[in-house]
């Protein structure tokens, strides 16, 4: 409940301010490409539920379905989202997330059903515990996945070989470890990483 709390509390907080942030942002997003503003995509959370993400678009509608990860370079990033996934603002519409209580502000990060499948059973079982994050301390240790995904021949065998198994370390700490003080200390140390 405290969790919920400070979800709720400091997401009403700060929506007033970063309004006018999001304003830019999708009036941006229309004007760059043709398509909608948001994306969404189906995310497994809390006790396996699925449910739809929201991001600012940053693909072209023309890019076709492809990889399920990005690499830097991908040609179906648009202008604009270029420097929305650098900078994370694509990141922003899961306000409208947490407060639905599909996500948290802190937590392991949703993946695609696909992507979580893949998971032992017992490991899915404590990540999916909790209610997965807009971050955590895999999304500041892994702010430059797709440079590192843009220098392998094949990102997504990468992303699956390499990459997850140390993110389901991280989500595997955070489920036993969590507590309202270690969030406030991920968000601020996400706010510092995200400045540098």
């Amino acid at each position: 409940m405290a969790k919920r709390a400070l979800d709720l509390g400091l997401t009403l907080l700060v929506l007033p301010l970063v309004l006018p942030v999001l304003a830019v942002v999708a009036t941006w997003v229309r004007l760059d490409s043709p398509g909608p503003v948001l994306f969404r995509q189906e995310r497994v959370g809390r006790g396996g539920r699925p449910f739809r993400i929201h991001k600012f678009r940053t693909m072209r509608m023309d890019g076709g379905r492809g990889l399920q990860v990005t690499a830097a370079g991908d040609a179906r990033v648009t202008r604009a989202g270029r420097w929305l996934r650098r900078t994370k603002l694509d990141e922003l519409p899961q306000l409208i997330d947490v407060l639905k209580g599909d996500m948290s502000l802190v937590g392991p990060r949703p993946e695609v059903p696909r992507f979580m499948a893949l998971y032992p059973a017992d490991v899915r079982r404590q990540i999916l515990s909790v209610r997965p994050g807009i971050t955590d301390r895999a999304a500041i240790e892994f702010r430059d996945e797709e440079q590192v995904l843009a220098q392998t021949a094949d990102p997504e065998a990468t992303y699956v070989s390499h990459i997850m198994p140390v993110k389901q370390r991280y989500y595997l700490d955070y489920v036993a470890k969590h507590s309202v003080a270690g969030d406030l200390r991920i968000l601020l140390d996400t706010i510092a990483a995200l400045m540098r």
